[in-house]
């Protein structure tokens, strides 16, 4: 079993961030935003059907899941 980047809700919006930059290197999304709060941040993920905020959890399984899919 492989060990996750990530131990908290900070590193796991780090990696999150990383997997977004990824993805707009390889082309998979035009771009991301991340809105930081104090306690918490928001993740937009262009998408057609889709604008709302993702958690960074929620961020991180779709961003993982587009750079995996892409076999890059």
């Amino acid at each position: 079993m492989s060990k996750a980047p990530f131990h908290d809700e900070f590193t796991l919006s780090e990696t999150a961030v990383g997997l977004g930059k990824k993805a707009m290197d390889l082309g998979l999304i035009p771009s991301f935003v991340v809105r930081y709060f104090p306690d918490s941040q928001q993740f937009y993920i262009p998408n057609e059907n889709e604008s709302s905020p993702l958690t960074p959890e929620e961020a991180y399984l779709r961003l993982k899941k587009l750079v995996e899919q892409s076999g890059r």
